[in-house]
């Protein structure tokens, strides 16, 4: 088991505590703030809860001085008998209220109470004049499932804590609250997917390895996959992905995979850069760089993940999935700074530094969406450059496109999830600094001191995306991260999941 069952629980609060109910580990009950911060008012059903058990919740007020924000937990005082059904008693802030504030709820939650059997709140189980039944409830489902993730241990024999193994929501008597929570759960255990797949240790992790488990996304869920090996994207013309893998013991693979939608003739899609481990190739990452780079295939991840909660949704639009995979390795074979390869389509590239390398892969998988699957709109999502991660650190991912109303679409979706997007411009007049003497264009800048190297990608991969919709996720700065906060767990951190089945769903 790898995060709680939540279930609604139809009735009361002072039914769920009277005498002869399963045991509560833990009673949740929610503060909120007033209209001063030393001032809180307690949320519905606290008060009731307090008097029934005998705490004197203004003295605890008072001395314990319970902080408000979102996910804030106080311990109240409690000494239990033999008798009390409640074990521990916690104040939890709810902030705002909004859907942001909740899953942060759900994550502080499932992070404090981890081996822990059973946990009541009656946050998440009816309306919140802040916000709709059916939103709270996702949003608290969200956050305990991903506030329970912990990176799994291949080399370790010590078990963590198991997860906190069942929440019960306290008046949820409406159909939105099911529905509610069945959405957050199908959507949390795709960003688990993915944070699953970037933190297995690329030993394990070779594209081979990536591609069967797509195939087993496939059987699970009906999806259609296709997978081609070195020897098929060498017949078809795949220079970048094979220029990329040539050096590597284990091929390159190119995935694709299909759900065909519910009903909606839109056809979206979504290109994942899988590059199972990057050393830099020739052009030798330091050895501090390389300690994170089984995550560089975060991109492929999140496609592979979100293609399969399509499927389980049942969300309206067609999608399709593509993953090209390698492994960016130093050998006899690796491609070298000056080479020329040719892409998918035809377009011919000046290599000048291998550790570029995603932005190649990329480019094939946007040229054969271009050409072969008549996509109403493309996005990219990749770790691609450092520049990204420079310009707006942990907290958001760079958003490229030429269209005002799919940046616009893209990033409502990013704030409603918390998966935040900052739009950079695509600027034509760097587009001179791609011009190559040996090659239709460079992949890198070949003018010195240009800079701006999160846009000359963009601008890169935009030369293969044809007249199509298209946008550009650049995550490397949000798809890893060195501990656990709010929703984000240490290592892959899944993003762009959430925010990508948020825009698809739109969509139908």
């Amino acid at each position: 088991m790898r995060a709680p069952r939540i279930r609604p629980l139809p009735g009361t609060l002072t039914r769920a505590l009277s005498a002869g109910g399963p045991r509560i580990d833990v009673l949740a009950l929610p503060l909120a703030p007033g209209e001063a911060p030393a001032d809180p008012q307690p949320g519905e059903g606290t008060a009731e809860a307090c008097e029934r058990l005998g705490i004197d919740l203004d003295q605890v007020l008072t001395l314990e001085s319970p902080r408000t924000g979102a996910g804030e937990l106080t311990r109240v005082p409690w000494s239990p008998s033999g008798a009390d059904l409640v074990d521990r008693v916690v104040l939890v802030g709810t902030g705002d209220g909004s859907a942001a504030s909740v899953r942060l709820v759900g994550a502080a939650l499932a992070r404090a109470h981890r081996g822990r059997d059973r946990l009541v709140t009656t946050i998440g189980g009816g309306p919140d004049a802040r916000s709709d039944a059916r939103t709270t409830a996702q949003s608290l489902a969200e956050g305990l499932v991903l506030g329970s993730y912990l990176t799994p241990r291949t080399g370790v024999r010590t078990a963590p804590p198991p997860p906190l193994k069942r929440v019960d929501l306290v008046g949820a008597e409406s159909a939105a609250v099911t529905e509610g929570v069945a959405q957050g759960v199908v959507v949390a255990e795709a960003t688990v997917l993915a944070r699953d797949l970037a933190n297995t240790p690329s030993s394990l992790k070779s594209p081979a390895w990536v591609a069967a488990r797509a195939r087993r996304v496939g059987v699970e869920t009906g999806l259609a996959v296709r997978v081609r090996d070195h020897r098929e994207l060498a017949a078809e013309g795949f220079g970048g992905i094979l220029a990329v893998g040539a050096a590597a013991a284990r091929p390159p693979r190119l995935v694709e995979v299909s759900y065909a939608g519910a009903g909606s003739g839109l056809h979206v899609v979504l290109v994942g850069k899988g590059i199972t481990f990057d050393t830099g190739g020739i052009s030798l990452k330091k050895t501090e760089s390389m300690v994170s780079m089984k995550t560089d295939m975060s991109g492929a991840a999140v496609v592979l993940a979100t293609v399969r909660a399509c499927a389980l949704l049942g969300v309206r639009v067609r999608v399709t999935a593509l993953m090209p995979l390698a492994e960016n390795a130093i050998g006899a074979a690796a491609y070298r700074p000056g080479d020329v390869i040719t892409q998918y389509g035809g377009c011919t590239v000046e290599v000048r530094n291998t550790d570029a390398e995603g932005r190649l892969v990329l480019a094939d998988a946007l040229a054969y969406a271009d050409a072969t699957l008549d996509p109403d709109v493309v996005v990219d999502v990749a770790t691609l450059t450092g520049a990204a991660s420079l310009a707006l650190g942990r907290g958001h991912a760079a958003l490229f496109t030429p269209d005002d109303a799919l940046a616009a679409d893209l990033a409502g979706a990013g704030d409603r999830t918390g998966e935040r997007l900052w739009r950079l411009p695509l600027v034509e007049d760097y587009r001179s600094a791609l011009e190559s003497d040996h090659a239709d264009l460079c992949h890198i800048a070949t003018t010195p001191g240009v800079g701006a190297g999160a846009i000359l990608a963009a601008l890169f991969l935009q030369e293969f995306a044809g007249p199509r919709r298209w946008a550009h996720l650049d995550i490397a700065g949000t798809a890893r991260s060195d501990k656990d906060h709010g929703l984000v767990s240490k290592g892959g951190t899944g993003f762009g999941v959430r925010l990508l089945l948020d825009w698809l769903q739109t969509l139908g």
